[in-house]
């Protein structure tokens, strides 16, 4: 390890061990702040708050504005902090072995050893590299340190949301993947797939997370069926009121309490509901695999992806999405009818060609009347704005596969999103 990192590393846990730079860098995780605003926070001095700065070294950067905020490192500190800060208390040990919360806590001190080890080969790397590459490999480091943190989020979910037994289940981690979403506005992307198994019971689990917050969790039952730690309602109505009730505790936002009070509006019923409330847009839709999505909506525009949705199969909960917390409303305008849409769509393939197997194909001959689904997508970053998909099928299979365009429009504006085969 180059002398340079071995210090980042030294000022890191020296910063961790003492009570007041904790502090800083707890305060400065929520925002960035000036010098003057941090004073009046901490209620030190000024000659104190500078010595703790200097002692942060490179965990913390200040810009020519005097504002000062946590750099990669600093951030890293934090999260290495909230494992430390949200281990399980410690249990007297019980005849039998040891105790639930005992096994995470050993699970995630192993996980632990795996991750200082991995980061150790990644100080290695850092040597000699570009600034492109470093980046990277420093990317790699802040997911080697929220392993841990969230393998643990993951057994919560599993215990407090989805009330799975895991005392009856031994837990095999398959996968666990991390992903940049440049798509979803830099979003870091965890995926991870645990196979719970046991002598009546197997199960596949996939959970996802998105800047370290529930996204998606996804069952398959491959023999038997779940075990629950406790009885689970017979409806889908009743089991959303309960999910959502503790998934609230367990995420601690506000929107899953207004969420949970417009579900409780919700009685038992065998025909499809849909009630609003506020900027709230709740559809409950009965069936073989029973489905409640409750959506953000605003001006008469119905933003499906910032919504949270539960699907049921056999009573059990097959299928969760939060993608809520995520996105943010950048307009609620429609200028532009689906007629127009479809007008503005076909002008747009009148220059339009794709590459395939060597050739450029531009003389293609579309049939029949488009399909037109109104469906906000994503502008700028993670901003939802109304948008129209426009789908042309043409007379035959072209180059590529090709059988169909597809054209998508702003509603606000009327310009093209992008086309695609």
């Amino acid at each position: 390890m180059s002398d340079g990192k071995e210090e980042i590393y030294s000022v890191m846990f020296s910063s961790l061990k003492h009570p007041a730079r904790r502090k800083i860098l707890r305060i400065l995780s929520d925002k960035p702040l000036a010098f003057s605003e941090m004073l009046e926070i901490l209620g030190v001095s000024s000659s104190n708050l500078t010595y703790h700065l200097d002692s942060l070294g490179e965990l913390v950067t200040k810009d020519d504005s005097g504002v000062y905020k946590l750099s990669t490192f600093g951030f890293a500190s934090v999260n290495t902090m909230g494992v430390v800060e949200g281990a399980p208390e410690v249990q007297p040990r019980r005849r039998g072995g040891l105790s639930l919360k005992w096994k995470t806590l050993l699970g995630v001190l192993l996980i632990g050893l795996v991750v200082t080890a991995s980061v150790a080969v990644l100080q290695g790397s850092l040597l000699n590299q570009t600034s492109g590459e470093r980046d990277s490999l420093l990317l790699k480091y802040n997911q080697l340190l929220s392993w841990s943190s969230s393998t643990n989020n993951a057994i919560n979910f599993f215990q407090d949301v989805v009330q799975i037994d895991t005392s009856h289940y031994q837990a095999t981690l398959l996968s666990n993947k991390f992903e940049k979403r440049d798509d979803l506005g830099g979003a870091l992307q965890q995926d991870m797939t645990y196979e719970l198994s046991s002598s009546d019971s197997k199960l596949h689990v996939n959970l996802r997370f998105r800047n370290n917050q529930f996204s998606r969790y996804q069952i398959l039952v491959q023999e038997g069926a779940p075990v629950y730690s406790q009885p689970q309602p017979s409806s889908a109505v009743d089991s959303s009121k309960g999910l959502l009730e503790r998934f609230a505790a367990y995420q601690s936002t506000v929107y899953l309490g207004n969420m949970s009070s417009l579900l409780s509006l919700v009685s038992n019923s065998t025909q499809d509901i849909e009630i609003k409330e506020s900027n709230l847009k709740l559809t409950a839709s009965q069936g073989e695999s029973p489905k409640i999505v409750i959506m953000h909506t605003e001006n008469n525009v119905d933003f499906s992806p910032k919504s949270l949705s539960l699907v049921f199969r056999d009573g059990d909960l097959v299928d969760m999405i939060d993608g809520y917390f995520l996105f943010s409303v950048g307009s609620t305008t429609i200028n532009i009818s689906s007629e127009r849409a479809v007008t503005l769509a076909r002008n747009a393939l009148e220059s339009y060609s794709w590459t395939a197997e060597g050739s450029t194909v531009s003389d293609f001959q579309v049939v029949g009347q488009p399909t037109v689904i109104f469906h906000p997508n994503t502008k700028n970053s993670l901003e939802l704005y109304p948008q129209y998909t426009v789908t042309f099928y043409l007379d035959k299979i072209y180059p590529g596969g090709v059988n169909a365009i597809a054209v998508e429009v702003w509603a606000d504006d009327g310009s093209i999103a992008q086309i695609k085969t």
